[in-house]
C-alpha cells in the first residue's frame, strides 16, 4: 500500500497529494515527507498542499452536513452507530474533538458531519479546523522526513517479505474493527 503510494506521487506528486488529503489520508503525507527526504519532493510545498487539501475537505463535510442533510443522511444510513458514536465524543471532548479527530482513523471524517449535523458555530469550526490541519500537515510532513530513512528500510523490507503486509493490514483493519463494533455497541439497561 505504502509502496503505491510512493509511486503515485512520483508519478502525479502534488496532485495525488491535494486529491487524497482532501479525504484526510495521512498515508499520502507520509508518502510525501519520505519522497522529501529522497529529495524528490519539496517539503514545505508538500506540507502546504496537505494542509489546505485537509482543512477544505472537513469544510465541504461539514458544509454537506449542514445544507444537504437529506443527501448526508441518506449516505450514511449504514454508518448510524458510529455517526452517533461522533456526537457522543463532540459531548464527552466538547472543541477538542474537532482537534484530535484528524488522527483518529475511522471517526475522521464522521466527526465534520455530526458537528454540521448541529448548530456548532461555523466560524468556531473553521478556527479549529484550520489549526487542527495545520498541526495534522505538520506532525505527519515532518515526522515522516525526519523519519525517511526508517520508513524507507520498513518498505523495503515489505517488498523483500511481501506476505508481511498482509499481516500488517489484517491486524490493524481487525483492531479497528474491534474498536469501533466496541465503541458503538448498545448498552443492555439492567
Amino acid at each position: 500500500m505504502m509502496e503505491d503510494t510512493f509511486s503515485n506521487l512520483a508519478t502525479y506528486g502534488y496532485i495525488g497529494l491535494f486529491l487524497y488529503s482532501l479525504g484526510g489520508g495521512f498515508v499520502a503525507i507520509i508518502a510525501a515527507g519520505v519522497m522529501s527526504f529522497m529529495g524528490k519532493m519539496d517539503l514545505s510545498l508538500s506540507i502546504t498542499i496537505a494542509f489546505i487539501a485537509n482543512a477544505l475537505g472537513d469544510f465541504l463535510l461539514f458544509y454537506m452536513a449542514r445544507y444537504q442533510k437529506s443527501m448526508m443522511m441518506e449516505g450514511l444510513r449504514k454508518h448510524r452507530r458510529k455517526l452517533a458514536l461522533a456526537h457522543i465524543m463532540m459531548k464527552k471532548n466538547g472543541s477538542w474533538i474537532i482537534l484530535i479527530q484528524k488522527f483518529v482513523y475511522g471517526i475522521k471524517t464522521l466527526i465534520p458531519i455530526a458537528i454540521g449535523l448541529t448548530k456548532y458555530d461555523f466560524k468556531r469550526f473553521a478556527i479549529l479546523n484550520i489549526l487542527s490541519a495545520g498541526v495534522w500537515a505538520l506532525i505527519f510532513g515532518l515526522g515522516s522526513y525526519y523519519s525517511g530513512g526508517f520508513l524507507m528500510s520498513i518498505a523495503e523490507a515489505i517488498t523483500q517479505k511481501p506476505w508481511i503486509a498482509p499481516i500488517i493490514l489484517v491486524v490493524f483493519g481487525g483492531a479497528l474493527w474491534l474498536y469501533l463494533t466496541q465503541a458503538t455497541k448498545r448498552k443492555i439497561k439492567k
